[in-house]
């Protein structure tokens, strides 16, 4: 995992890009975007699959995709659009709108649906059970309600 918000010139992540017998896709929503299935169709043809995951908040997601032009050179993905995320203690810009974990635990799932990735959607779910039962009398109702 990389940090940062622009990786036009991240030279360990380009040399990964790099990578010839791997093929990558971003993550993320856009009018551009393919569903699952381009990736699926490529692990079921046998390559190699590097997918790329912006972890952030939405905004930061956004200004990481605006500033590094290399990730734009990749075919991006995107999950159905009729999940719901769970993920109570943030505002969200829309409905359907996923944490990382969320996104990652939906993307494994579609894409080895033969595997059981239900314990990393689990762990998330008791991260948000503990961290809404610490919050003060209210405050949970009243800020994400």
């Amino acid at each position: 995992m990389f940090q940062g918000e622009d990786f036009t010139q991240h030279v360990e992540f380009n040399q990964l890009l790099c990578e010839n017998d791997v093929q990558h896709f971003i993550l993320y929503p856009s009018d551009l975007s393919s569903g699952v299935s381009a990736a699926k169709e490529a692990i079921s043809n046998n390559s190699k699959v590097r997918i790329i995951i912006l972890d952030g908040t939405w905004k930061k997601a956004y200004k990481i995709w605006q500033l590094s032009s290399n990730l734009k050179k990749m075919p991006m993905i995107h999950l159905p659009k009729d999940l719901k995320g769970n993920y109570r203690i943030r505002k969200a810009p829309s409905n359907n709108s996923l944490s990382t974990v969320e996104a990652g635990y939906h993307l494994l799932s579609l894409l080895e649906p033969e595997r059981d990735f239900s314990p990393l959607i689990d762990a998330f779910n008791h991260m948000i059970d503990f961290q809404i039962s610490n919050m003060p009398a209210g405050v949970f109702k009243r800020n994400y309600s």
